[in-house]
């Protein structure tokens, strides 16, 4: 589908649909918004299914993996080969994310985005080979990608957005999965927040001040080689981003456009919600913080879309692990909602005016 007419498609949330669900909330044997966010979670359900009754009976994590050219430079605790060993371990349900999506009761979906390695015959069906590029190139010699390449990488996350909305998927979540991953989620955070890269560069996979300072002018050096244009996303994602952040963006906006509800898991995740968010700031009503990541770049780009993260537990794994945990908490607001009795049906007397 061509990008503008599917933004096109993606539009505010409907405030009736909302109203709705304030009324039965109120009418629950409660004292009137004790139940705070998960009363949240539900009335925006409600208001993104445009069902005042949605289920969330199928649920799926997409785990985008993709490699930086980027690496090189010394600015991730691990080599690059640590992006293919990771993904035969998503296969092969040993990873944090398949513990948790198992717990969670979603599937995990491993998307080759970008490896630069070959995955021959893989018959493994949460597998999905939709390779743009081997590599993003070094983003501080030149621009990580073509700015066709990064187009694919959105449209590559709208396809499995629509493909799974029509396998009648209820709820996204995003995962990554990428070494040196941090660094253009740092640069993507810094140019379109306008905060400086000192300010949003974090730690990634627990590297010392001397790389620390390293991957700061590492991106210091990509912005200013690369001029990305704050004003325009996909000049920002070609330039210094990555494919699996593309990949991320591009199922946020089709889910966006297909009324699903994408749960954005961490630092990596949410740069790529901020890439969609540029592109069409509507797709925010879609959207669900997982978690407040320990990268300090993530709280900065939650502000700027104005998203407010439903758990605060020093995650920094990324995969899609806080977006599996978050989707616990948002099934437990739905739960509440659908399955609580009102005043009337459980024969209590409500609140005295």
């Amino acid at each position: 589908m061509e990008l503008q007419a599917l933004l096109s498609r993606i539009v505010s949330v409907n405030g009736k649909f909302i109203e709705q669900a304030q009324k039965r909330l109120d009418n629950l044997t409660k004292p009137q918004g004790s139940l705070g966010r998960l009363e949240e979670f539900a009335r925006q359900l409600v208001a993104i299914t445009e069902n005042t009754m949605p289920e969330l009976d199928k649920k799926v994590i997409f785990t985008f993996a993709g490699d930086h050219g980027v690496a090189e430079e010394g600015v991730s605790a691990f080599p690059k080969e640590v992006t293919k060993q990771m993904v035969f371990n998503f296969l092969n349900g040993g990873a944090g994310i398949n513990v948790l999506a198992r717990h969670a009761g979603a599937e995990v979906v491993v998307v080759d985005i970008g490896v630069d390695a070959e995955f021959e015959d893989m018959k493994n069906t949460c597998f999905v080979s939709q390779k743009v590029v081997k590599g993003t190139k070094n983003m501080r010699s030149t621009s990580a990608m073509t700015r066709d390449e990064a187009m694919k990488c959105i449209e590559v996350g709208i396809e499995l957005a629509n493909e799974y909305a029509k396998k009648g998927y209820k709820v996204f979540g995003t995962g990554d999965m990428g070494i040196a991953n941090t660094t253009p989620s740092s640069a993507i955070a810094s140019v379109l927040t306008g905060k400086t890269v000192d300010e949003v560069t974090g730690r990634g996979t627990g590297i010392n001040d001397e790389i620390w300072k390293n991957k700061v002018d590492v991106i210091k050096d990509a912005i200013a080689l690369n001029k990305p244009d704050p004003s325009d996303p996909m000049d920002v994602l070609a330039k210094v981003g990555g494919a699996e952040i593309g990949g991320i963006a591009g199922l946020i906006l089709g889910a966006a456009a297909n009324k699903i509800p994408v749960v954005v898991d961490g630092f990596i995740s949410t740069a790529g919600a901020l890439i969609a968010y540029t592109m069409e700031p509507k797709t925010k009503d879609y959207m669900f913080s997982a978690h407040n990541s320990q990268e300090v770049g993530h709280k900065v780009m939650l502000e700027k879309i104005g998203l407010k993260p439903i758990l605060d537990l020093d995650l920094r794994l990324g995969e899609g692990t806080g977006a599996a945990l978050a989707m616990l908490i948002i099934e437990a607001g739905l739960k509440i909602y659908k399955d609580m009795a009102t005043f009337k049906e459980a024969a209590v007397a409500e609140k005295q005016s």
